[in-house]
């Protein structure tokens, strides 16, 4: 028996801005990190940001009353959310960060929204209208857009001269695709894992499980290394960061993961899940942004194509049912159709319905 949600309900405003604040989060924490990565091994990023949110997490849903027990029948889909959604999805997202703008870099991880729409209709049985389709599409040509680079489309697309010496996701892009697909497939684990338990209490397990083996990752290096010893993996384990590095971590880990997936997650343990995971594709806006201003990063033309289509995609996939339930009730004569078509995350219902109670991270 599902577990039962006892927070009264939010205002519509309030539960969209709740809704969209991940998205945020997550775009200005990869501006965040992108500095962090120099000169440091990327899992200690990574281990970095999710442990403190993890125990943050833990206290915050202690202090709320939320019980942090674990139903035995959860436990699996636990070990397997930690896995995909914590060590994997980390790991690939820093290690293709070294390689990879942070306004870049957010756009290909969320091209997530795709395999999350597919996953969901053949699990869930959410409906994928027409428009949605369109939406998916788009969105996958956007990511085509700013992933390839402009030479080799040209060369593909309008039998250009040959390019020698680039290859196709060879900056870092790679990384990042591997870390969209890790967080799709954890996005939907997550369902899963808070069948019978909090999603609260399960986000900030995943973290901790998740965390763990990275850190160890990251002292097993030193340890392997012809003459090991603890001063080494003190070494490894204590980068070399100033005041204002701490800081940026800091962000990065208890904004970042600890307030924003505590919200993603509780939203996304229910609803529609394909039209919430759908604003992800917001998310470049705001690193495109903090990029371009923090780290003065620059987009190539192509590349702002790109952006454009992942967000007109994000319109489409959201809005399905509304764009597509006047076409279908007219042939039907009924606004019966309209509701199969599959609809968008409404603010009075669903994806948020009581959902909102958190202290998310992004």
């Amino acid at each position: 028996m599902a577990q039962a949600d006892l927070t009264p309900p939010l205002p519509p405003l309030l539960r969209w801005l709740l809704m969209l604040l991940p998205f945020a989060l997550w775009g200005t924490a990869m501006a965040a990190m992108k500095p962090l990565l120099e000169g440091v091994d990327p899992l200690l990023v990574a281990s970095l940001r999710l442990l403190p949110a993890a125990l943050v997490l833990l206290l915050v849903a202690r202090l709320l009353g939320r019980s942090l027990r674990v139903d035995p029948g959860d436990i699996p889909s636990l070990l397997a959310f930690a896995f995909v959604d914590a060590t994997l999805f980390q790991a690939l997202l820093a290690r293709g960060l070294v390689q990879t703008g942070a306004g870049l870099g957010s756009v290909l991880i969320d091209s997530q929204p795709l395999l999350v729409a597919l996953l969901a209709r053949a699990l869930f049985g959410e409906a994928i209208n027409p428009l949605g389709w369109l939406g998916l599409l788009v969105g996958l040509l956007g990511i085509v857009c700013l992933g390839l680079p402009p030479e080799l489309l040209r060369q593909w697309w309008l039998q250009g001269p040959a390019v020698q010496g680039l290859h196709p996701w060879s900056h870092g892009e790679a990384w990042m695709l591997g870390a969209a697909a890790a967080m799709a497939v954890g996005t939907v684990l997550c369902r899963y894992a808070t069948r019978r338990s909090d999603p609260v209490a399960i986000t900030a397990w995943h973290m901790l499980l998740g965390g763990v083996p990275l850190l160890l990752a990251v002292a097993l290096g030193p340890l392997l290394a012809p003459g090991a010893s603890a001063a080494a993996v003190l070494d490894a384990l204590r980068p070399a960061w100033s005041t204002l590095d701490w800081a940026l971590m800091a962000y990065a880990s208890l904004f970042g993961s600890a307030l924003a997936y505590g919200l993603f997650f509780s939203f996304a343990s229910r609803g529609d899940l394909t039209g919430f995971t759908a604003l992800t594709f917001l998310t470049p806006v705001f690193a495109l942004l903090c990029g371009f201003l923090l780290l003065e990063e620059r987009l190539a033309p192509l590349q702002w194509l790109g952006a454009a289509l992942a967000l007109v995609s994000v319109l489409l996939i959201n809005r399905r049912g509304q764009l597509w339930q006047p076409a279908v009730a007219g042939a039907s004569g009924g606004a019966d159709g309209g509701a199969r078509a599959g609809g968008p995350v409404a603010p009075e219902g669903g994806v948020a319905s009581g959902a909102a109670h958190e202290t998310e991270a992004g």
